[in-house]
């Protein structure tokens, strides 16, 4: 984290997103700031709150993918909610404390993959033995001599080197494994009830005899799945939950979707009030202590991030308790003409490079000439103009359908070369571009 400065962040971010360089700035500093926290002596660090952010943009222009970003590079537990999906205390539906809960959940998740890697080597290798074991199983030694004990050993350990050579992959045999618990009903219900049902089930699960099931496998598969319990015997689950909660606290992100959606205090459902949404809110990022089956967790430097077009309404229509807890705000650009050339063509996974990918795996090499680049730009920009503004997405619609025919022919058609120019463009999209109706429903 040390060496991941402001400018480095946002070169990084580069990578992924176009333009939108105020945004990458604030985030940058957010995330920056996090670690020269760590560096604060006790107790000042404890009174360093974290600079939550609200982005303010069109559909389509970055905002989420700036923050799922942004996670990845520090390795941060990140969940995504939309705000409108919370109802007011006292009425059923999601509590604002699920997303805490949500957020641990991811963090264990992480916590855990990390945990098994470590520990892989010696999960394949005791794989391994309990393949040996299905495939030449031992029998009863306790009446074998020494020498044929001994025997049996070296013809194991043949059989084992050919193991280790694949030489038994396709080969099926009988495994015993762990058949899943019986999913519980889930209940709604007010507060809490979701995590109410996954204790219940980690309790009965805890009490109830394991239950196992006989499957019949290939070796390959079979080795996969003994892994995945060898690894899961080594690893230790209290660590991880520790390890767990700890990230949640210091290092996790909340994108809040749509918070303009729940701005002034009209009503968004049956008698539930947008005002009392923000206000069960507030308490979790002001900072609160909430309850998870993993125990109970801090949300005082937990990371938000909200978002909203606020088209309608505008971040002061917020109460005030709620925007004097995001100090920074950013108004994002909407994409331009240039934006899209860009987008289509400068990010690691641009969308021409994805549709290259997708026609290399049926051996056709896929070509945009600049002019049809510049053409699909021109398109994507007059249908957001004319048309609900969408931003980038915009460009996977006029993608989709230009090469629509293109991707439904190509496996009957004995070609290697597809070339994309400024007339095909024009000739695939003539119709539906000039088209309202059909503008309106494809594009």
């Amino acid at each position: 984290m040390k060496e991941l400065t402001p400018r480095k962040i946002v070169r990084e971010l580069d990578k992924y997103i176009i333009g939108q360089t105020s945004a990458k700035k604030s985030v940058a500093i957010a995330l920056r700031n996090r670690w020269r926290r760590q560096q604060v002596e006790r107790p000042l660090r404890e009174e360093i709150s974290p600079n939550n952010i609200i982005l303010i943009g069109s559909t389509g222009v970055g905002k989420t993918e700036i923050s799922r970003r942004l996670a990845t590079l520090v390795n941060a537990p990140f969940v995504k909610v939309e705000a409108t999906k919370f109802t007011e205390v006292g009425y059923v539906g999601r509590d604002v404390e699920s997303m805490v809960r949500d957020l641990v959940e991811v963090s264990v998740k992480q916590v855990k993959n990390e945990k098994e890697k470590i520990v892989l080597k010696q999960a394949r290798t005791n794989a391994d033995e309990r393949l040996l074991a299905c495939l030449f199983p031992k029998g009863d030694t306790s009446s074998m001599s020494e020498e044929s004990l001994s025997r049996q050993e070296r013809t194991r350990g043949k059989l084992r080197k050919k193991l280790l050579a694949g030489d038994y992959e396709e080969k099926v045999i009988k495994i015993n494994i762990q058949a899943s618990p019986m999913p519980l009903m889930q209940v709604m219900g007010p507060i809490g009830m979701d995590d109410i049902t996954g204790n219940i089930q980690d309790m009965l699960s805890n009490v109830m005899p394991k239950k196992n099931k006989t499957q019949r496998l290939k070796v390959e598969d079979a080795r996969e799945v003994f892994i995945k319990e060898e690894a899961e015997k080594l690893i230790d689950m209290d660590d991880v939950v520790k390890v767990a909660v700890t990230r949640t606290e210091q290092n996790g992100i909340i994108f809040l979707e749509e918070i303009d959606k729940i701005a002034g205090s009209e009503s968004s459902g049956p008698d539930v009030s947008r005002e009392g949404v923000q206000r069960d809110i507030l308490p979790i990022v002001e900072g609160s202590t909430v309850s998870t089956k993993y125990g109970q967790v801090k949300t005082d430097h937990v990371l938000f991030i909200a978002a909203g077009a606020f088209h309608v309404s505008k971040p002061s229509d917020l109460i005030p308790e709620l925007q004097g807890r995001f100090p920074i705000r950013v108004e994002m650009n909407n994409l331009t003409k240039s934006d899209f050339v860009k987008i289509l063509t400068k990010p690691k996974n641009a969308l021409i490079i994805q549709y290259m990918a997708l026609l290399e795996a049926e051996g056709v090499e896929l070509i945009f000439l600049k002019d049809a680049i510049s053409e699909i730009a021109s398109i994507a920009t007059e249908l957001n103009d004319k048309m609900e503004n969408i931003g980038a997405r915009r460009l996977h619609t006029v993608m989709t359908s230009l090469l629509e025919d293109i991707l439904f022919q190509l496996p009957d058609k004995k070609i290697s070369l597809v070339k994309i120019d400024k007339k095909t463009v024009r000739e695939k999209l003539k119709n539906i571009s000039e088209d309202e109706d059909l503008r309106r429903y494809i594009l």
